[in-house]
């Protein structure tokens, strides 16, 4: 919880808690999580896409890695423990296993992993981290711009990175045995359950994207309003469509969280707007139904309107299923705790996603308070995050002794 707190006070603001990717904020997050990997026993660097990894080799240092990890970005104005809750317990776990390490030798390699860009908040990506780490992203990526017109490539330059040695992030298929992430829920289930953890089965899909709208600016007292191709009314009509096509589906949910209007003046019809879009459900042909159906709707929102709709998807994720037999190790954990397991369906994304595509994954969820998250009043108890760690040393034990 102290630690937590620590990386709080690293923030762009300090009245709203914020710290995006390839800023001083992640630097400085990214040094102080470093030194603690170092007091823990690990062997700490930055990789080339600004991900910490920490590691210690074991008995067989060409072996699968056991992987332990979160992320350590934020959202805008965001709560204290997404993402760094895991970080740092992952730190607390490691540091235990190796303090055991006499009595209980690590057979293999084990690394914690803290990436630097899961929320995608700067450059409207999703797992950017993870991504580079596992193949899901790659240079093409680069030339995506922040809202200055500042690309990933250039903010990498400035940071210290080298662009052009992306491709040094990457790990292959073999390099890790399982993945094992621990992060709040960001949901209500566990706190109505009166539980402190859950076992995560499944993570729902997502698509990120964003949506710019093309009409004409003009003057606001003259031009009739039959005349008008205005692009924030068009936009605020679109936005109650992507409402509607979420409502009427099962297993949906779409967010527009964001949007600007220009030019920008209140004598002005706006002439332009961008918004976005985040489309989620654990049905992959569901969630592709809908937006689908979102793009028809758009379509003749700017027919009947004379605006123009155009979306850029920036990422678009399957449903990602967590491996049987962590769910298993995890299970065990959780009893071990607290007299039960649950399983939970995870709507949010997680670097687990990424992750999914060179090993097992495995994800323990943290009870918030009230289910709130993304938000400063995110909250969770000293005894839960105990919990947490006495579950994620749990799981990673039953790993190690079944190799």
């Amino acid at each position: 919880m102290r630690r937590c707190r620590e990386l709080r006070a690293i923030s762009a603001s300090p009245g709203a808690y914020t710290r995006l990717y390839l800023t001083d904020e992640h630097r400085r997050a990214a040094d102080l999580i470093s030194h603690w990997m170092r007091q823990a026993g690990l062997a700490a660097r930055m990789d080339a896409a600004g991900n910490v990894i920490g590691r210690i080799d074991g008995t067989d240092a060409t072996a699968p890695a056991l992987v332990l990890a979160s992320h350590l970005d934020t959202v805008r104005d965001a709560g204290t423990y997404d993402g760094q809750l895991g970080v740092v317990t992952a730190i607390e776990a490691a540091a235990a296993l190796i303090r055991r390490a006499d009595k209980e030798p690590l057979p293999f390699p084990l690394e914690v992993q803290a990436y630097a860009d899961e929320e995608g908040t700067r450059f409207h990506t999703m797992l950017l981290g993870s991504g580079f780490v596992t193949g899901l992203e790659d240079a093409s990526v680069l030339a995506k711009a922040d809202s200055e017109g500042v690309t990933i490539s250039e903010a990498m330059k400035g940071f210290g990175l080298t662009p052009e040695r992306i491709g040094d992030a990457r790990r292959q298929a073999g390099d890790f045995r399982a993945y094992i992430e621990v992060h709040i829920e960001q949901g209500p289930v566990l706190e109505a359950e009166g539980l402190p953890l859950g076992t995560v089965t499944a993570i729902a899909g997502q698509i990120r994207a964003v949506v710019r709208v093309r009409g004409m600016a003009g003057h606001a007292g003259t031009v009739p309003m039959a005349m008008r191709r205005d692009a924030l009314a068009a936009s605020a009509e679109a936005i109650l469509a992507i409402e509607a096509v979420a409502k009427a589906g099962a297993d949906l949910v779409a967010t527009v969280g964001e949007i600007q209007a220009g030019p920008g003046a209140s004598n002005v019809i706006a002439g332009e707007t961008r918004f976005t879009l985040d489309l989620r459900s654990g049905n992959g042909l569901a969630k592709a139904a809908a937006f689908e159906e979102i793009e028809r709707r758009l379509r003749e929102i700017g027919t009947a309107r004379r605006v123009v709709f155009e979306i850029e998807v920036g990422s678009n994720t399957g449903a990602t299923a967590c491996d049987p037999g962590l769910i298993e190790c995890i299970d065990e954990a959780c009893e071990a705790v607290q007299g039960r397991s649950l399983h939970l369906l995870s709507g949010a994304g997680h670097d687990a996603i990424a992750l999914a595509g060179l090993c097992p994954i495995g994800m323990i969820f943290v009870r918030c308070e009230g289910g709130i998250s993304h938000n400063p009043a995110e909250n969770i108890t000293e005894a839960d995050a105990g919990a947490a760690f006495a579950a994620l040393l749990h799981a990673a034990q039953t790993v190690i002794r079944r190799g």
